[in-house]
Order: C-alpha cells, then structure tokens, then sequence
C-alpha cells in the first residue's frame, strides 16, 4: 500500500511540474500611484547604462594612445555592462508597465544563461585588470611580454570561457528542478535563490553549487587583493609624487569597482537561501546589474586623466566638422 502512494505521489509531482511553463516575477511591490516613477527612474538608469559604455567603447576604440591593454580591457569591461543590463532592464521595465508580469519558461532559462554569462565573465575580467595593474607596475621591463596583444585576447577569451562554463552548470542545475505549480517568482529577474525558493524538491545541491560560486568569488577576491598589496608596495617606492599619484588615480579606480561589484556579487549569493530576505535581494540585485554599470564608466572617466583628455581630442574634432 505504501509503495502503491509513493507511485501515486511521484505520478502527481511529475504531471504537477510539467503544468510549470511560465514563471511571474512579482518584482517591485510599489503603489500603483508610484510605478510610471519607478519605470522612469529605470529607464534614465539603462538609457545612462548604454549611453555612457558604449561611449567609454567609442572613444577606447577611435582614440590611438588608449591603444594599450589596460584600456582594451576597460572595452571589453564596457561591453559586458551594456550586455547583462541589457538582458535584465528591457524587461523589468516591461513588466513595470503590466498587469501580466508573466516570463516563459524558456525565456527564464535563457534570461538567466546570459545574465549568468556576462556577470561571471565580468568577475574574471576583473581579476585579469588586477593582474594587468601588477604586471604594468611591479614588472615593467617584461610588461609587453606578459601583455602582449596574443595574450590579453586570450586572456579575455579565457574569461568568455569560464563564464560560459559556469552559466552552464548553473543553468543546467537550476532549471532541472522541478516547480509543482508554484511560479510566482519573488524577484525582478530570473535569478538563483528565487528560484530555489518556490522549487518542491531537495535543493541541496544547488546549495553546494552556490557555496562553490562563493567560494571562486573569494578565491579570486584574495588574488586581486594579493596583487594590489604588492602595487602598493611598489607604489610607495617610486621617488616621484606626480608618479606615485598617477599611479594611485589608476588603480584606485579598478578597486572602487573590484569592491562594488564582488561586494555586492558576494552578498547576494554567499548567504544561505532559506534566510534571505526577498527585498533586500532585490536592492542588492538592482545595485549589480544597474547601478554598477552605471558607475563604471564615471568612474574610470572622471579618475583618468587619459580618458579625459581622449574625450576632450575627440569632442573638438567633432565640433570642428
């Protein structure tokens, strides 16, 4: 008799999962009064996304002294912003016009492959900015060597790789669970924890997944912080102030958002699911994929003073026209 419930159980979890084929992101919990607000508030913080990287790429790409590593891989940097902000806004900012906040289940998937993507291969490229700031200050001699143009595309590419080889694993582990009936996701986006949240099976490996994300995040967190304690180092010994302050304004700029943005990765994802809080995930997930992109740009732009004065070449040869 036992048995026989168990099959009965089994057959109605498995016809119960498959009637999943849709997801609603609840999103934002804001007063009807507030929500042509709030969508404009997003929409001046993604057209600001989009204008200020793809800026930032233009002017790396026309100008011919940012032709150096450190700045090919500010591009690249650029481009991943516009990227997984590109895949989050257009429809959080749908949704904030709807009654139907409906995604389906295949573009749920598909959301959070390439959110997952680009985040992670950010994270790396970070660490490969780290390593290009050591090179150019603690080993200047063999600079072009350990620089050179072969390696910093394969450094990148090597970034491209790892984030694609986690946005599989993580996919792939995350949307084998099954979902009886319950599909209203607490989020603004097709994420991780919301989605182990209202999952009816054992999580517990998705769990471990996490906690292995984490633990990378910290890994490669000590490596940057490694590399920056030996530039410091470095720094300090240079005779020169106008030197010393260069060199400070550089690198001051890649850890302001080395600790934005692995800051609020490893709060997100380091803390146990069954304890977070819906909303402050939320706030946090807004700060990641909005707010930083945002702040990247004015960050390296407004502390460099390469970038400063490529903007200021180019903005008079485009008035000159």
């Amino acid at each position: 008799m036992t048995s026989v419930h168990i099959s009965v159980l089994k057959d109605e979890l498995s016809r119960n999962s498959s009637e999943v084929t849709e997801f609603i992101l609840l999103g934002f919990k804001t007063p009807p009064e507030l929500q042509i607000l709030l969508f404009l508030v997003f929409l001046v913080i993604y057209v600001v996304i989009v204008v200020g990287n793809v800026s930032m790429i233009a002017v790396i790409k026309m100008d011919s002294r940012l032709q150096t590593p450190m700045y090919f891989f500010l591009r690249n940097l650029s481009y991943l912003d516009v990227c997984y902000s590109t895949v989050i806004a257009p429809k959080t900012l749908a949704n904030i016009l709807t009654n139907e906040k409906k995604i389906p289940y295949n573009s749920c998937a598909a959301q959070f492959f390439f959110f997952a993507l680009f985040v992670t291969t950010e994270g790396f490229l970070l660490a490969v900015m780290a390593f290009d700031r050591f090179s150019a200050i603690c080993s200047p001699l063999l600079y072009p060597v350990h620089m050179s143009q072969k390696v910093c595309v394969q450094l990148v590419s090597g970034s491209y790789i790892c984030g694609c080889i986690n946005s599989m694993i993580q996919t792939g582990f995350t949307f084998s669970l099954r979902f009886c009936q319950e599909n209203r996701l607490d989020h603004f986006f097709c994420d991780v924890p919301a989605l182990i949240k209202i999952s009816c099976v054992d999580t517990f490996v998705n769990q471990i997944v996490l906690f292995v994300l984490s633990a990378v995040i910290i890994i490669t967190t000590t490596v940057i912080l490694v590399s920056y304690a030996y530039i410091l180092s470095t720094v300090l010994k240079i005779p020169s102030t106008q030197g010393r302050h260069k060199t400070f304004s550089t690198c001051g700029s890649h850890i302001a958002v080395v600790s934005l943005f692995y800051g609020s990765v490893f709060f997100m994802y380091a803390q146990p699911v069954a304890i977070s809080s819906p909303q402050q995930n939320k706030i946090v997930a807004v700060f990641y994929t909005l707010i930083i992109p945002v702040l990247n740009p004015l960050i390296y732009s407004l502390r460099n003073r390469d970038v400063k004065d490529a903007m200021k070449r180019l903005c008079g040869t485009w008035s000159s026209l």
